[in-house]
């Protein structure tokens, strides 16, 4: 690739070239450490003599903008470069839709690794340490070979058929899901499987109802795409249908493992949610994002296993089995939507990423996702159980979980009326300053009043960590009495 350089007629041709590298360091068009070419092969293509560029590197060496480094060449000094902010244009015809983006706050939005703390009770982290990195870099090779001999196309917006086919076996065995590949649209993560579906569904004077607490990234992205977004209470069997207006399109639920509260649905609301759905002619979204752990009882089947009528959107991802880093979900879709999602999917991104589908495709099908799940199944649980035996234990005076019997988190109450009255923000803040990570659960909350709640996530936290962070805490709490 050649830089970007323009030569006009043939005088102070070096006070040319001089000038345009030196603007662009200053400007931050050429980034800090990005590499010039040789002098003799920018001679070559701008036409100039070896010694005019070889004279210029050597100014800009001077003045610091430029770094040789002996054996590798020319860079641009970090020092000297800076990307200053363009000003803003003085009339936006836009300004307005702009605005409506720029005022929506991003809630769960994991930290840097500069920002992490020594303990971390992170919701949706997984264990990392625990990934099988032979196992899926053994899998990126196949996916090579596989690329390899393809002709440089690009994909189908539903998915490979290879990764469609393992996953629509995987989650029939794991999640009694009933669907041929061909119902499967893979995306890029859970997020993007609700996006298309909401693109498709909903827009300005369409109704969404969702539960409350619930999913907050969820209930943005239907208001984003100017739906509203009517909450709806849960109670302990999950989301009241009695209260599901008869206008919605579309109704979001998690009724596997209740977000963030963390109850599964009962059969009986399970039957009636279908019952309305169809009834009113709306489609039930049903966000299944980490059910495959499961601690406690006889397994639950999926809603969408006991959809007679076409009315469930099921949606899975690998963010919670795997890691999140690598954004690969998917949506099983009833015939009424799935064409339509296909589109908006081809329209949106064309298609996910080729070569992890070929990994996951190789690395399900080999077995070694429900290996990795047996294997994570069992840390969580050891985690799991020492939570809650804190908090039925030198924790109880302050804190009560709310029954949970899958996932990898869960949400702990603070019980009332506690004396004097819990400050759940300055918990937060002096938790913060001994390194430890904890997460009110209000910003779930919409219209329903929100209790003083924490979310523990286990997921990523170390089995040795939990007593050391829950000492924290306690002494937290007896600091704030």
């Amino acid at each position: 690739m050649e830089l970007h350089i323009v030569i006009k007629g043939r005088k102070d041709l070096a006070r040319q070239v001089y000038q345009q590298l030196r603007d662009s360091i200053v400007s931050g068009r050429l980034a800090a450490g990005v590499q010039l070419p040789p002098s003799r092969l920018l001679a070559e293509q701008l036409g100039v003599s070896r010694k005019t560029i070889s004279d210029t590197y050597s100014q800009l060496t001077y003045e610091s903008y430029l770094i040789g480094k002996v054996g590798s060449g020319t860079f641009v000094n970090s020092s000297a470069a800076y990307s200053p902010r363009r000003a803003a244009a003085s009339h936006l015809a836009s300004a307005d839709v702009v605005a409506k983006w720029e005022r929506i706050s991003l809630p769960l939005r994991h930290p840097t690794r500069a920002g992490t703390l020594r303990y971390d009770f992170l919701g949706g982290a997984t264990a990392k340490t625990q990934f099988p990195h032979d196992d899926w870099r053994r899998c990126v090779q196949h996916a090579l070979r596989q690329m390899s001999g393809e002709r440089g196309f690009y994909g189908q917006p539903e998915g490979l058929p290879a990764l469609r086919n393992a996953i629509a076996g995987h989650i029939a065995f794991a999640r009694g899901v009933r669907c041929m590949a061909d119902d499967v649209v893979v995306c890029n993560g859970a997020q993007q499987a609700l996006d298309l579906i909401a693109r498709v569904l909903t827009g300005p004077g369409y109704s969404v109802a969702m539960e409350d607490p619930g999913y907050t990234p969820a209930r943005l992205l239907f208001a984003a795409q100017g739906a509203q977004v009517v909450s709806v209470p849960v109670d302990g069997e999950g989301i009241i249908v009695e209260q599901i207006p008869d206008t919605v399109c579309a109704i979001y639920v998690t009724p596997s493992h209740q977000m963030p509260l963390g109850m599964p649905m009962s059969l009986a609301r399970r039957h009636a949610l279908l019952e309305k759905a169809r009834r009113i002619g709306a489609i039930i979204i049903e966000d299944d994002y980490d059910s495959e752990f499961r601690y406690e009882g006889r397994p639950a089947d999926s809603l969408q296993s006991l959809d007679e009528h076409g009315v469930v959107a099921y949606v899975g991802t690998f963010s919670k089995t795997l890691l999140p880093e690598l954004r690969l979900g998917y949506a099983v879709l009833p015939a009424a939507i799935l064409e339509a999602v296909i589109k908006a999917k081809q329209l949106t991104d064309w298609h996910t990423s080729t070569l992890p589908q070929w990994a996951l495709s190789k690395f399900i099908s080999e077995g070694l996702l429900n290996k990795h799940i047996r294997r994570c199944h069992s840390l969580y649980a050891g985690r799991r159980e020492r939570i809650l035996a804190r908090i039925t234990g030198d924790l109880s005076p302050w804190l009560e979980t709310i029954p949970c019997t899958a996932g990898f988190h869960m949400a702990v109450m603070f019980k009332a009326p506690l004396k004097p009255p819990l400050d759940i923000h300055r918990l937060v803040e002096r938790a913060r300053d001994v390194e430890l990570g904890l997460y009110p659960l209000e910003g779930f909350y919409n219209d329903a009043p929100p209790r003083d709640a924490l979310m523990l996530g286990f997921g990523a936290i170390d089995l040795l960590d939990i007593d050391p962070a829950l000492d924290r805490l306690r002494d937290l709490l007896l600091e704030l009495d």
